[in-house]
């Protein structure tokens, strides 16, 4: 793909990946964006939200688009609604949690590209007969930059 081709995405051509209870419709991946950003919708039940984690290489940043988020950022919870976004710089320990009764959805993006690699691999494992291997899963984190805090 060349450097400036531009791209589109049909709201029925997401890729749909299951990892963490969660599930992740791709919009845009660094092959669409030439490496320079991933972009999905994530849906998460009410509860539920990955564990507190940093990435090495990504800046994340969130936009809700239905329910309620809680964003652990500097080590306070946060809340939102609707049309509120939230930015976490690589390096930064954060998570999120669906705070609300009904599914949280968010339109997520990391820059640069990359995460849509670490979610299918952990999409595969997830998908495995009895379940995944989380020393496996957290291989694959740490192959990502991603690292979850203990």
């Amino acid at each position: 793909m060349s450097d400036k081709s531009p791209a589109l995405v049909r709201p029925d051509e997401g890729r749909v990946l299951h990892a963490f209870g969660q599930e992740v419709t791709i919009l845009l991946d660094g092959e669409h964006t030439n490496g320079r950003l991933t972009a999905w919708i994530n849906v998460n039940p009410p509860g539920d939200g990955p564990p507190p984690h940093s990435h090495s290489i990504e800046d994340e940043t969130f936009y809700v688009l239905d329910g309620r988020a809680a964003f652990l950022m500097d080590g306070e919870w946060r809340e939102v609604g609707p049309g509120g976004s939230a930015f976490m710089p690589h390096g930064s320990i954060h998570t999120f949690k669906n705070v609300g009764d009904k599914p949280l959805r968010m339109l997520i993006m990391t820059v640069p590209s990359g995460f849509e690699k670490f979610f299918c691999r952990c999409d595969q494992e997830f998908a495995k007969p009895g379940g995944p291997d989380m020393s496996r899963v957290l291989q694959i984190s740490e192959e990502h930059g991603i690292h979850f805090q203990s």
